[in-house]
C-alpha cells in the first residue's frame, strides 16, 4: 500500500507554491506532498525526514527530480539542517505530523498490532525502542506515558499488567503487547476499536518524542521562513491539533487581549504569524469515503510577518518522563 497524503489540494492551496522559491517539507515520507509541489511551480523544495527509509526514497526521486533535495535529519532541527546546505531563508513549510503508511504496513518497523512484527516503532531507526519502553519503564512512569501521550483511562491498570508480564517474560513483538492490553482491560467488549490501540500511540509518541519534535519544529520553522512565507501544518489527533492551534494562535496575538492592569506594551513581542483562518479545515466526506486515514486530519495555516522570532520555548502542554531516563536504564 502506498502513502495517499491527505487534504493535498488544500495543502497546495494553503501553501501558494510559486516559481523561484524554496519549500520545506519537514515530514517527506512518501513524497506525496513534495512531488506535487514540484508539478506546481518551478521551485526548490527540501525534503527532510528522520528516516533512512523515506530519504532513500527522496534520493531515488531526486535522480529524475533535481529541483528535489533530501537531508537526512529530524524536522525539529529544519533551520541547523538549513544553515549547514546553506539555506538561510524559504517561503514554506509543510509539516504532515503522525506514523506514515510506509511505516505502519511494513510490519518489521513494529508500529501497528494488524501485523505480528517486533515491538520497535522508531521512526529514526535507532535509540531505544518500544521493547526497551514496556521492558524497563517503572510502572509508575508507564501509567504517566499512557495517560499522558495517550490519554488512556486505563491506564494504571494496563501499566500494571505489563510489568506483571514482563517478570516472567520480557515483551518482543507487537501482538504480545496487545494480548496482554487486552487481556488486562477485560477484552473488547463490542468496541470497534482495539484496546491496545491508545496503548500503542502513547509508546509510539514517546519512543520518537513527537509531540516535543513537533514543538522544536514549530519553532525552527518560524526561524527559517521568509516574511509572507506560509508554515502549514497536518495533524491527526487532538494532542497535535491542540499544539500547532496554540502555537498558532500565541505567536499570532490571538490569545486574548490585554487588561486595565497589563498595558497593551507589555503583552509581550510582535506578532510572528499573520493567521488567515482561525479554524482548521477539515477533509469531505468524498476523500474520507475514498481514504479513510484523512478522517481525523486537520489542516491549519498561518503566515509569517516582518517581526523577528520569539525566543519563548514552545510548551507541549505535557509532562512524561525524559527518554534519558530509559536510556539510563539501559
Amino acid at each position: 500500500m502506498s502513502h495517499v497524503p491527505v487534504l493535498l489540494e488544500e495543502v497546495l492551496e494553503a501553501l501558494q507554491p510559486t516559481d523561484g522559491e524554496t519549500y520545506v517539507d519537514g515530514t517527506f515520507g512518501g513524497g506525496g506532498y513534495a512531488l506535487r509541489v514540484l508539478e506546481a511551480a518551478d521551485c526548490h523544495l527540501i525534503g527532510i525526514d528522520r528516516d533512512l527509509d523515506a530519504i532513500t526514497r527522496a534520493e531515488a526521486l531526486a535522480e529524475q527530480q533535481p529541483r528535489l533535495t533530501p537531508l537526512l535529519g529530524r524536522f525539529g532541527d529544519l533551520d541547523e539542517l538549513l544553515e549547514a546546505e546553506g539555506v538561510s531563508e524559504v517561503h514554506g513549510v509543510m509539516l504532515d505530523i503522525g506514523v506514515s503508511s510506509f511505516q505502519i504496513d511494513e510490519s518489521d518497523r513494529g508500529f501497528s498490532f494488524m501485523r505480528d512484527g517486533p515491538l520497535d516503532m522508531r521512526m529514526g531507526q535507532t535509540g531505544p525502542g518500544a521493547a526497551d519502553v514496556v521492558n524497563h519503564m517503572s510502572a509508575a512512569d508507564l501509567t504517566t506515558i499512557l495517560r499522558q501521550l495517550g490519554e488512556e483511562r486505563q491506564a494504571r491498570r494496563i501499566a500494571g499488567a505489563i510489568v506483571a508480564r514482563r517478570k516472567t517474560e520480557p515483551f518482543e513483538t507487537t501482538l504480545d503487547l496487545a494480548n496482554c492490553v487486552e487481556h488486562a482491560v477485560g477484552g473488547r467488549r463490542g468496541k470497534k476499536t482495539h484496546p491496545a490501540t491508545l496503548t500503542f500511540q502513547a509508546i509510539r509518541m514517546y519512543v520518537n518524542d513527537e509531540l516535543g519534535e513537533l514543538a522544536r519544529g514549530l519553532a525552527a520553522a518560524e526561524r527559517v521562513l521568509a516574511p509572507g512565507g506560509r508554515l502549514v501544518v497536518v495533524t491527526f489527533h487532538s494532542l497535535e491539533d491542540r499544539l500547532v492551534k496554540q502555537f498558532m494562535r500565541e505567536r499570532a496575538g490571538a490569545t486574548g487581549g490585554g487588561s486595565r492592569y497589563m498595558p497593551e506594551a507589555a503583552k509581550g513581542p510582535a506578532p510572528s504569524f499573520d493567521l488567515k483562518r482561525r479554524k482548521a479545515t477539515e477533509p469531505g466526506e468524498e476523500e474520507i469515503s475514498q481514504n479513510p486515514r484523512a478522517r481525523s486530519s486537520r489542516l491549519r495555516v498561518a503566515v509569517r510577518t516582518d517581526a523577528p522570532a520569539w525566543t519563548d520555548p514552545v510548551d507541549t502542554g505535557k509532562s512524561v518522563p525524559p527518554l534519558k531516563t530509559l536510556e539510563v536504564a539501559l
